[in-house]
């Protein structure tokens, strides 16, 4: 963190009964930051967005925004913008005025928020259908439309409830480029709330995830997902899903895939200790031919995931192993059952305590 931060959790805590929604939530934003907090469903994330927003308080802790407490103010006496992931447009009133109305509330004039409202619409590209009613929106539409009337009245702080969970495919990829440019452009510190992992890697300074009320990792998007803090962020970041093996090093190799591996030098400390070995598919080498250091494999499956194909292999001794290649790589391998070399990094293992979870 490099500059002050505008945004600040200290301790929160919530509780719905005897439910522990968050626990000791801790977190600085800066101004024209993006913090991506990401997590399964159910860890607490919209309940920390409303916290923050003031449609509910705390029952611990402190939430300070440019240094002043929040504790016991509205949403309304709050410089804080929120958007949805189900848009939330009033359906009424057309888009222009769906933007406007945060503007038309704290009483400004109408030429101030015509022209507040045509410069955000026109960054967002929604100059055209600002005269239409929701229900003549298409969901990209509603979306950019509802992001506007956050955007509007340049909040200091900007929180994006999972706002590309109900767009398609190809506005959700455009956005992911588009955001991270259109936020830094209104320097409001920024929380962004998604399960996507990639959403999560694409757009964050930061990202923070959220689980079971905690937050059990904060760092670069980088730094999450080549040394996740644990073994369950581990599985959440990463598609397919990391490979992971129950074994116990000798320090200096290690019986896997019914082949003795060698390991790095970094992991002779594990000697003896029954870990959690885990391989991304990216870092496996697959060929047709055998390889210094690979292991026998027989290839089963071969699965297109965008760019790169997915290469399901079954070792000598019956585990399963998933590596990925580049599609056009995956060719050469054919659609059938054969027999393939594949090559580990030992290097890029990770290796985790089975009984806690944690990286070690």
């Amino acid at each position: 963190m490099t500059g002050a931060a505008r945004l600040v959790l200290d301790g929160v805590a919530k509780r719905y009964g005897r439910a522990v929604v968050l626990d000791d939530v801790s977190l600085e934003v800066e101004s024209g930051e993006i913090v991506v907090v990401c997590g399964p469903s159910g860890g607490g994330k919209t309940v920390l967005l409303r916290l923050i927003a003031g449609t509910e308080q705390p029952d611990q802790g402190d939430i300070r925004i440019d240094g002043k407490s929040m504790l016991g103010l509205g949403a309304e006496q709050r410089d804080v913008g929120m958007a949805f992931q189900n848009f939330a447009l009033y359906p009424h009133l057309t888009a222009y005025q769906n933007i406007a109305s945060p503007l038309e509330a704290r009483g400004l004039a109408t030429a101030e928020i015509k022209q507040r409202v045509d410069k955000v619409a026109a960054l967002l590209r929604i100059g055209h259908v600002l005269g239409h009613t929701p229900r003549e929106l298409s969901n990209g539409q509603k979306q950019r439309t509802s992001l506007a009337r956050a955007l509007v009245r340049g909040p200091g702080t900007l929180l994006l409830d999972d706002p590309l969970r109900n767009v398609d495919a190809k506005l959700r990829y455009e956005m992911r480029l588009e955001l991270p440019r259109l936020l830094a452009s209104f320097g409001s510190a920024v929380i962004y709330v998604t399960q996507d992992y990639r959403e999560a890697m694409a757009l964050g300074r930061r990202i923070a995830v959220l689980r079971q009320g905690r937050f059990e990792q904060v760092g670069a998007p980088e730094t999450v997902y080549g040394e996740p803090a644990n073994l369950e962020i581990a599985r959440l970041f990463g598609d397919p899903t990391i490979n992971l093996y129950p074994c116990r090093p000798d320090g200096e190799a290690v019986e896997l895939l019914g082949e003795r591996v060698p390991l790095a030098p970094g992991m002779a400390q594990l000697a003896g200790r029954e870990v959690m070995l885990g391989i991304r598919a990216e870092d496996i080498e697959v060929a047709t031919e055998p390889m210094p250091g690979s292991v026998a494999a027989e290839l089963d499956a071969v699965t297109p995931l965008n760019v790169r194909a997915v290469l399901y292999l079954r070792s000598r001794d019956g585990k399963e192993l998933l590596a990925t290649v580049p599609e056009d790589d995956a060719l050469r391998f054919g659609r059938g059952h054969r027999p393939v070399w594949a090559k580990l990094a030992p290097d890029r293992f990770l290796a985790f305590d089975p009984a806690t979870g944690a990286r070690l």
